[in-house]
């Protein structure tokens, strides 16, 4: 099971940007790098939704009273108790 969390897609992401504009790519490197960030893109949106679920779950228990509500782990952040 993956332990990646946001932050990490975060910074995966930027790092995919820096070869984006690194000026010393041939086209054909600059073109395998466009298609490598349109796939990255679109996993990322479906990971942003899958998180956005998860928050909205947790809203929902924190509006009908549950105590603590349950945040998902790939947030990164500890529920308090």
């Amino acid at each position: 099971m993956p332990r990646n969390k946001l932050t990490d897609m975060h910074n995966i992401l930027m790092e995919q940007l820096e070869r984006l504009n690194d000026d010393d790519l041939t086209d054909e490197e600059l073109q395998a790098e466009i298609k490598r960030s349109r796939a990255m893109a679109d996993i990322s949106a479906q990971i942003v939704d899958n998180a956005r679920v998860h928050i909205e779950a947790a809203q929902f228990q924190a509006d009908y009273n549950r105590e603590t509500p349950v945040l998902p782990k790939m947030l990164g952040i500890e529920s308090k108790k």
